[in-house]
């Protein structure tokens, strides 16, 4: 068995990182109390403290050679492909013999989605304007990888056939930075539609700057066009479901999982030459600078940890596509999807109405 490495990305919203806190707290209690992990620690990439380097280094020292690392992530991109990899190499480097399994991040799973009805639904309890929504606007991160933004679609259309019964016509997706269409550009198609009052549903875990940003556009955009009415849902949160899915992407990346599947690779930037990316091919990764972590930044080339690698030296980095990485990261493997369990989580988050 396997210690859990739970890793975000870090946000410099106090209430956010606070949370994330209290979240390794309630997957360590859940975990541990059902035998499932031995020790759970979680850590940051940047901004925010514990540093990914302090929890290693507390599992370290507790006895622990191989841990799985679970990136607390929506859309993988460049922190989930690159960064936290390339920090977890790091780790491998100042703890010689420590081994990693790199496990999926969240994406849109069954449980992700269950949790954002439940979000839209205490929106439209809460809010008499938004009790009588037709559409919803589908708010991601945005990044600048294709595959990536492509989720986030995804999950809106898997969210737009799971929600007709509550009078949802349609489901649009929008990005709040780096990608487009904006929040602005998703509020203006939906009023082209015919939509008359929406509701705006972060798919973000916890607080932070961006679902900050993301009241701020919504509240501007309503001000100067008074015809439809936004309602800005709050945040998924920290909750035992979130936190049995963490353990579920654990389990499976332990070999504890169900039918065992690799991740999707079809349309990955780091691997597919996609027409005006083909710059991103190999390109080489470095772990994100930590305030409280001072070490000198080394990169290596780009392929998925969840393929058999072979780390080269430091400084001594080649881009590449193959297999090449390093052997201590090993394959993640897929179980069958699950469902949330128990009664609904309380709220989280906040919910704002903009507009009529």
């Amino acid at each position: 068995m396997s210690a859990l490495l739970i890793v975000g990305h870090g946000t410099r919203d106090e209430d956010g990182a606070e949370e994330f806190r209290r979240f390794v707290s309630r997957v360590e209690t859940r975990a541990v109390e059902r035998g499932t992990a031995d020790a759970v620690a979680g850590g940051f990439i940047e901004l925010s403290p514990p540093p990914l380097k302090d929890a290693v280094a507390g599992l370290v020292g507790a006895g622990h050679r191989n841990l799985t690392a679970v990136p607390l992530i929506l859309l993988a991109a460049g922190h989930a492909k690159g960064d936290i990899p390339a920090a977890l190499a790091r780790e491998q480097e100042r703890h010689p013999g420590l081994r990693t399994t790199y496990a999926r991040p969240l994406g849109p799973h069954p449980v992700i989605l269950d949790l954002l009805r439940r979000r839209l639904q205490e929106t439209l309890t809460a809010s008499a304007a938004a009790a009588r929504a037709d559409a919803v606007l589908l708010v991601g991160r945005g990044t600048t990888d294709p595959d990536a933004n492509a989720d986030l679609y995804r999950a809106a259309r898997l969210l737009w056939e799971t929600t007709r019964d509550l009078g949802v016509r349609q489901v649009e997706a929008a990005f709040v930075s780096l990608a487009e269409p904006s929040v602005p550009a998703g509020l203006d198609r939906l009023r082209a539609l015919g939509a008359e009052r929406v509701v705006v549903l972060p798919f973000f875990l916890f607080p932070g700057v961006l679902p900050t940003r993301i009241h701020g556009q919504v509240h501007d955009w309503t001000a100067a066009n008074p015809g439809l009415a936004a309602t800005v849902a709050g945040v998924i949160g920290d909750c035992d479901e979130l936190a049995d899915l963490v353990v579920e992407r654990y389990l499976e990346a332990d070999g504890r999982g169900g039918a065992p599947a690799g991740m999707n690779c079809d349309a990955c930037v780091y691997r597919i030459a996609l027409p005006g990316f083909e710059a991103r091919v190999g390109q080489e990764q470095r772990p994100h600078d930590h305030p409280d972590d001072p070490a000198h930044a080394h990169g290596h080339s780009h392929s998925h940890p969840h393929h058999h690698h072979d780390h080269p030296q430091p400084h001594e980095q080649r881009h590449s596509t193959a297999a090449d990485l390093y052997p201590e990261v090993r394959s993640a493997t897929e179980t069958r999807p699950s469902s949330p369990v128990g009664p609904p989580p309380p709220a989280m988050g906040r919910s704002d109405a903009y507009g009529n």
